[in-house]
């Protein structure tokens, strides 16, 4: 199909960027970056172009549904809400260094669904049961929590880097592109609340759609109880900054054992039996 092409593209297209951030770093010439800039941008659009065909073949065929709905359409939304997510974010802090951690959990999604031979790209109906509109407002909200996790999760990494690099002298090298502390736990903190607020959306939303297709809010599913166990991470990590002042590696050690947290609940999960297994 069409829109898989153009997604196999869009891969490389994001690799490409991440090595322009990456030779952008070891350089220092802002020409470099630029040009990751502009991949990102290039790729993004191809990206939401192929996302567009694929819905409109699902309705081709009568699948009235948007293209959220097996593992490989997961895996090339998730890709596309964390370069969403990831523009919105350096065009808001005028930096690029994040990207060099964020944009690769972009690529690895998007190559993992377009090049791996057992992957099942085919456009599917869904059973009656899950025919319902709730579908769109739960994944949509769950997949831009994760992304906005994503984010706090690049900025978490790029705090600890330059934390652990105080001892060493002078500012030079990565240390002197990384942004102000005080700046990246701002934005750890940002991130992390947007992603609460998504995710708690989404936890909604999936209850109410639980209970129209299953005829109950909560089963104890294996992916039910690891969202909760996600969202109560991220609930400690917004009730420490407000109640108990955190700040630093406290801070951006939780945002990282969170988004572990997140890609067990998303990957990991499925390799156990339950109603949301996607393989």
């Amino acid at each position: 199909m069409v829109d898989t092409q153009i997604l196999s593209i869009v891969t490389f297209i994001y690799l490409g960027g991440f090595l322009a951030y990456l030779i952008h770093l070891l350089t220092g010439k802002p020409f470099i970056g630029l040009l990751g800039t502009v991949a990102l941008a290039a790729g993004f659009l191809a990206h939401t172009a192929a996302l567009l065909l694929r819905w409109k073949a699902a309705y081709a065929v009568g699948y009235n549904h948007p293209p959220l709905t097996n593992f490989y359409e997961s895996l090339i939304f998730f890709s596309w809400t964390i370069i969403l997510t990831y523009m919105l974010m350096e065009w808001r802090t005028r930096t690029r260094i994040l990207g060099l951690f964020i944009v690769p959990v972009a690529f690895l999604a998007l190559a993992f669904a377009s090049l791996s031979p057992d992957m099942n790209t085919r456009i599917q109906p869904l059973i009656p049961a899950l025919q319902s509109n709730w579908l769109t407002s739960h994944v949509l909200t769950c997949f831009m929590g994760y992304a906005a996790f994503t984010t706090a999760f690049g900025a978490g990494v790029l705090f600890m880097i330059g934390d652990f690099g105080k001892g060493g002298a002078g500012t030079s090298g990565i240390r002197s592109l990384i942004p102000a502390p005080e700046m990246l736990e701002e934005l750890i903190y940002k991130s992390v609340l947007l992603g609460f607020i998504l995710l708690t959306l989404g936890i909604f939303t999936g209850s109410v759609w639980a209970h129209y297709a299953w005829g109950s809010y909560w089963s104890w599913d294996p992916k039910e109880t690891w969202s909760l166990i996600t969202w109560l991470i991220y609930a400690v990590l917004l009730h420490g900054r407000y109640v108990q002042g955190w700040r630093g590696r406290r801070l951006a050690a939780t945002a990282l054992v969170g988004f572990a947290a997140v890609l067990f609940t998303y990957l990991g999960v499925n390799y156990l039996p339950g109603l949301h297994s996607y393989l």
